[in-house]
Formats: structure tokens, C-alpha cells, sequence
């Protein structure tokens, strides 16, 4: 009983519980399981494992010391968290008061208060250990004789002076790089230097440059890479066929959408002589082209991943192998990592086989064109694409009724003119054709990470696994409340049962509620990453699953490519120790939450450039949040998202009430709540802190 009251509380950190509360959590019905409990119970605060107020219990979160290091998250309210290094420790909440000279990010000590209140430990930081940034990107400003800038980053909440010796030929109204902080009195501003000139804002070319800068993201090859890229050719030889599959007079084709340069994906599909379908899953063999800790592996491994930003690509590795060696470019002899997969008529799997393999794309494909073939059964390749599309719809049906999530998520969509401006923005619908894709590689990465896990003789060796978490109780308990205030039917097995998820994302399919109610779901899973322990997948119900099929832009992939080879067919080749593993997978997964950030906010910069010529128009949107200052409205055609301060509802008093997501007047009762849908009109556009402001339209 003890064991699972101290994982209870572990999971539950910050609540306090009576007894008959925690039976019933744990089903602890019988009056001895009851009695057991209660007992357990005092044994754990007797240890001082849990603190007791009355009749509940607590989980004691108090540490050893009063002093605690970790890493600063600022709210937008002006508070922040720290996030303890000790994962033993709750999050520390720091009053705005409190911040000292620590931006958000940082890695920080905090000494705790004596007294503490509420949910969380209090605290205060009294030292920055190490800046999460070296640098500050924003527009050089002047007001009398002070030089400053105002962070690009919102969430570097003050403006930075410039001493005006050091403005390195900056002229005002640059887009510029500051460096060399220092920051040691709260009360007053941090003093910066120009070391960079990006150049006038509003090209495209100074935005990528000013996002890199700002998410620390190697936008730059050095020359070492560049030269080491240059250096390799297309040169197959006789000795690179001689392991591999020859798929070149087979109808091989790549699907992409219309702007993509690197195809690293193609498929290819037969009918053999038992009337099943051997379809090809073909990846470019990059792993063939980069060698271990070369300069072009260790380069690779720093930037994690491609960086796909509005109008322009960061690309982990160099255009000469990425656009060009291997991508997967029509009519070309390419070099691939292949899974070949033996279907049933009714998507069963009968064999597989995992083989370097040798292709000749016999037609690059749009998105599109496939759709037309989908829909209209005319076209090159029909029959083939029709079979594709056919057991991609069976597989897919079958991984939904195994407890896969299909959450669609909308993605914004720009088109640019020359000078890399905004003209429209549109959202990216998902159809047959994506779908068909996306099943394909669904079922490569878990063939994979399945045959290394479930190897026919002895142990499992070490391997990445794209793994994803059990969803926190606490969180799904929250969004469950919220979509029921909505009206919508929700299971109470809906925390057990993947299944029953489903169904509620089934039920808000179409409707101009679905991106938050998807979003919101999403925010109540745990996050996706890589890691040497496998977990399994929750989202896809995967037992196994792993990133095998971009390694252009993955390093994920690169990495997993190599370990196959090397455990299939190659056991002399280097490997990697679980440490080691251990470490790059904690690195790839940080490059990808960067990288997703950044991607984030290139996009909501083009969103509000694009709006910055509407101030008047009126939209349909839906309230995104609620908080004490305001409401969080989304336009539901560009997805872009603004405020509406409670200061301009000047029709009523409007008060905040948390437990029912919304503001409520206090004279006319007249409420705002999460998910309601309102008309709004633009009234300012902030460009430079990328801030829209609305009124609701009556």
C-alpha cells in the first residue's frame, strides 16, 4: 500500500487529499483495504514523506536546503516558475518582484521562503548561474541620448540599453544583434553591445537571420562542413550494388508537397504471385554519404534537425546532400534504406524485409496530383497510386481501432511574393493524399523499432525510441471539465481508454471549435521525445516506434540508419553506448522543442504582418483564454491569435472566474468563456512585439 501511495503523490504533487478521497482513487472499497490505508498513510507522514493540514495529506515537498537551482519559465502575466533541477522538487513560483536580473530561460538559484502558501514553494533568485541566450535580437531605438532595443523574443521582458560607443556602425532603426550582457542591479536596465547588423527589418533574409539568432540556431555552415559536403559525389559503384536490392525498373515514386526541395521518401507497390502487395518504403540512405563523427555528422548532430520557417529552410545538412546527393530527385539513381513490407489484401501484415536498396523515381508527385488520382481514378501511376491509397485507408482504420489519436492539427500556410512578404494566409487541409503518406511511414517506423526491440535471438540492443508518455490525470481531469462546459458527451473512461478519446476528437471534427479543443488536448498530453528506454507510444498506441523515415532532416533518423545497418548486416561498424544514446537524445529532443518554438513564431511574424494593413476589419474567431487581464481570441481562418484587454469592455465590470474558464459581468452577467465563438474587430497591431489587439463586435 505504501509503494502505490507514494507513486500517487508523486504523480499528484502539488493537492492535498483526505483518506476517503484517496480510496476511492486507488479502489480501495473494503473496510480492511480502507483501514490498511489509513495506516499507510500516517507511517508516510511519521517518515515525513507526506505533510498533514487536518484530515489531508500532501506530498512534503520542502528540500534539505532552503537553496535550489533550476531553470526559469516567465509567464506572460510577469510571474514565472522555476523548474527545479532536483526533478524531486514541484515547481517554484517567483513573484515578478522576485525575478531579480533573470530572463526566461536562464538557469537560476533560488533561496525559498521561510513561510509558504498556496500549491507551490515560493521563492526568490538571488543568482543567474548561465543565460539560456548569448544573444538579443531587436530594432536599435533612440530616445534623447539612450540607445536601446527591444527584444524580438516577447518573453525577454526588458528592453536592453546600448552603450552609445558601442553600437558597432548600427545606425537607428537596424535590426541588430546585441551581446556581452551585464545585468546586476533589478532596478535598472541591462547594458548590451552591438556585435552584429542584420540589416532594415522586412526582408527575408534579415528575419531568418534575426529567428536563428534568436533561438540559437546554426543558420551557417562553417567552412569545414561546406568543404566536406562539397568534397562527395554521386559516384555509384559496382561495390555500393553489390548488397543492395535493385528497385530501378520498378515503379517507384516520391509524394511531396508543391514547394519541397529534399524528397527523402518514396514508395513503390506490386502484386506478387500469392496476391499479396509488397510495397516499398524507400529512404534516402544518407548514412551511406555521412560518416560517423565526421565534420558532417558532428554539424548534424548540433542542429538536431531542419528548420522549416516561413519561406525559407534551415537545413541540417548542406544543400549538395540535402537538395541534391540525397534527395530522391526523378529519373536519378538514388541510394536508399528501404522497408519492404509483404501486405494482405486486408492490410495484414505477412513479411517484411529491412535492405539498402537502389532507386530510380519514376515521377515526383505533388499532394495534389495525387488527390486528383484519388478522387477522379485517372492519371500516371493510378492503378498503383488507387492500391497505395486503398491499403493506406485499411491500415489507418485498424491503427484507430487499436487506440491510435488522429488529432488534427491545422497547420497556417503562407503565400509570399518576391520579396518574401505575405499576400494570403490559408490553412493547409489534410486529405487522402497526405494521409497515404503519412500511413507508410507510420508503419516503417514501427516495423523498425519493432524488429530491434523484439529481436528473434537475444537481448534487445541499445536503440532510439520516439516514445511518448501516459497523459497526466490531473490535466485530462481539467480538459474533460472543459469540453463537458462546452456540451459536449464525454466518457468517464475517457483516462483509460485511448479509444474514447477518439471519439470525443471524432465529435468536434469540423466544428470551428475543433483547433482548440485539439490544441487543448494536445497541451494535456505529455510531450513526444527520443530516448534509449522505450515506453511505448500513447498518442499512436504503439508498443514500438522510432523516426526512421526523414534522415535528411532528422538526426533521429541518421542515427537509426546507422544502428540497423550496423546490427542487421554490419556488426564491425562503431557504435554507440546507452550513455551515449542517452545524451544525443536528450540533445535532438531540445533541438526539437527549439525548433518547433522558432517555426512557431515565424509564423505568427508573417500572421501579423499580413494583419498589420487590416486595423478595422471584423473576423469570426473563438476565445482561446481567459485570463485575469483579458481574453485570448483566435481568428478561425489564419489562426492568428490577439487580446481583448478587459480595460476596452467598457460596457460592464467583467470579473475572472477560473473554474469556469470565463469572465462574467458583474451588472449584466453577461459571460465570455473559453471556446465561445465572437466577432471581433482589429483595433491596434504591435509588429514589434507581435501583439494583436480586438473588441468584440456586438
Amino acid at each position: 500500500m505504501k509503494k502505490e501511495l507514494k507513486a500517487f503523490f508523486k504523480k499528484n504533487p502539488g493537492r492535498s487529499y483526505k483518506a476517503k478521497e484517496i480510496a476511492r482513487r486507488l479502489n480501495a472499497n473494503s473496510d480492511h483495504q480502507y483501514e490498511a490505508l489509513k495506516s499507510a498513510l500516517n507511517k508516510l507522514y511519521d517518515e515525513k514523506f507526506l505533510t498533514r493540514t487536518g484530515k489531508r495529506f500532501k506530498l512534503n515537498q520542502m528540500p534539505s536546503t532552503n537553496k535550489i537551482t533550476g531553470t526559469l519559465q516567465l509567464a506572460e502575466s510577469g510571474y514565472g516558475f522555476v523548474i527545479p533541477d532536483n526533478k524531486k522538487l514541484g515547481d517554484i513560483f517567483i513573484a515578478a518582484r522576485n525575478l531579480g536580473t533573470a530572463f526566461d530561460g536562464d538557469k537560476v538559484e533560488v533561496v525559498l521562503f521561510a513561510k509558504q502558501k498556496g500549491r507551490n514553494l515560493e521563492g526568490q533568485i538571488v543568482n543567474v548561474i548561465a543565460r539560456k541566450r548569448k544573444e538579443y535580437v531587436g530594432i536599435l531605438k533612440k530616445e534623447k541620448s539612450l540607445y536601446y532595443i527591444t527584444p524580438d523574443e516577447p518573453s525577454i521582458h526588458r528592453d536592453i540599453y546600448i552603450d552609445s560607443q558601442k553600437l558597432n556602425s548600427a545606425k537607428v532603426g537596424d535590426k541588430v544583434v546585441v551581446g556581452n550582457l551585464v545585468w546586476e542591479v533589478p532596478s535598472q536596465n541591462p547594458i548590451g553591445e552591438i556585435i552584429e547588423v542584420l540589416g532594415k527589418p522586412g526582408s527575408l533574409d534579415t528575419e531568418v537571420t534575426s529567428i536563428a539568432k534568436e533561438f540559437g540556431l546554426r543558420y551557417r555552415f562553417p567552412a569545414n562542413v561546406a568543404n566536406e559536403a562539397e568534397e562527395i559525389f554521386l559516384n555509384i559503384t559496382d561495390e555500393d550494388l553489390k548488397s543492395r536490392i535493385d528497385f530501378r525498373q520498378k515503379n517507384v515514386i516520391t509524394i511531396d508537397p508543391e514547394d519541397a526541395k529534399d524528397f527523402d521518401d518514396a514508395l513503390s507497390i506490386e502484386k506478387n504471385e500469392k496476391g499479396n502487395y509488397v510495397v516499398g518504403i524507400h529512404i534516402a540512405d544518407v548514412s551511406h554519404y555521412v560518416e560517423y563523427d565526421s565534420y558532417l555528422d558532428q554539424e548534424a548532430q548540433q542542429r538536431g534537425n531542419s528548420v522549416y520557417l516561413v519561406g525559407r529552410v534551415i537545413p541540417m545538412l548542406p544543400e549538395n546532400l540535402s537538395n541534391n546527393i540525397c534527395s530522391l530527385i526523378p529519373n536519378e539513381d538514388r541510394l536508399t534504406y528501404s522497408v519492404i513490407v509483404e501486405l494482405s489484401a486486408r492490410g495484414r501484415i505477412v513479411d517484411y524485409q529491412i535492405r539498402k536498396t537502389i532507386i530510380n523515381s519514376k515521377r515526383r508527385f505533388n499532394y495534389d496530383e495525387v488527390q486528383k488520382i484519388i478522387e477522379t481514378g485517372e492519371g500516371e501511376f493510378a492503378e498503383d497510386i488507387l492500391q497505395l491509397d486503398k491499403l493506406a485507408k485499411l491500415l489507418r482504420r485498424k491503427r484507430m481501432k487499436e487506440g491510435s489519436f488522429d488529432f488534427n492539427t491545422l497547420e497556417v500556410k503562407f503565400k509570399l511574393d518576391e520579396y518574401g512578404r505575405p499576400l494570403e494566409a490559408y490553412i493547409k487541409a489534410m486529405k487522402d493524399s497526405n494521409m497515404l503518406v503519412e500511413e507508410f511511414m507510420l508503419l516503417a517506423n514501427k516495423i523498425v523499432a519493432q524488429h530491434i526491440a523484439l529481436p528473434k535471438r537475444g537481448e534487445a540492443k541499445p536503440f532510439v525510441y520516439r516514445v511518448h508518455d501516459l497523459p497526466d490525470q490531473e490535466k485530462l481531469l481539467e480538459f474533460m471539465r472543459f469540453v463537458k462546459s462546452l456540451g459536449y458527451q464525454v466518457s468517464p473512461n475517457l483516462i483509460k481508454k485511448s479509444s474514447e478519446f477518439q471519439k470525443l476528437l471524432d465529435q468536434v471534427k469540423g466544428k470551428e471549435e475543433e483547433p482548440l479543443i485539439n490544441e487543448l488536448a494536445i497541451r494535456s498530453m505529455a510531450k513526444a521525445f527520443y530516448s534509449p528506454h522505450n515506453i511505448g507510444h500513447y498518442g499512436l498506441g504503439f508498443k514500438y516506434y522510432t523516426h526512421f523515415t526523414s534522415p535528411i532532416r532528422r538526426y533521429s533518423d541518421l542515427l537509426v540508419h546507422r544502428l540497423l545497418f550496423k546490427y542487421i548486416e554490419n556488426p564491425k561498424l562503431q557504435g554507440y553506448t546507452l550513455d551515449e544514446l542517452e545524451e544525443i537524445c536528450e540533445h535532438i529532443s531540445a533541438c526539437e522543442r527549439t525548433a518547433m518554438e522558432a517555426e512557431r513564431y515565424s509564423v505568427k511574424l508573417k500572421q501579423v504582418e499580413l494583419l498589420s494593413n487590416r486595423v478595422g476589419d471584423e473576423f469570426h474567431a473563438i476565445i482561446s483564454g481567459v485570463v485575469h487581464f483579458g481574453i485570448f481570441v483566435k481568428i478561425t481562418d489564419i489562426l492568428a491569435e490577439g487580446l481583448i484587454r478587459l480595460r476596452d469592455l467598457d460596457d460592464d465590470f467583467y470579473i475572472y472566474d477560473e473554474r469556469k474558464y470565463a469572465i462574467i459581468g458583474k451588472r449584466t452577467k453577461k459571460m465570455y468563456r473559453l471556446g465561445d465563438k465572437v466577432s471581433v474587430k482589429l483595433v491596434r497591431v504591435n509588429e514589434e512585439r507581435l501583439e494583436l489587439d480586438f473588441l468584440i463586435v456586438e
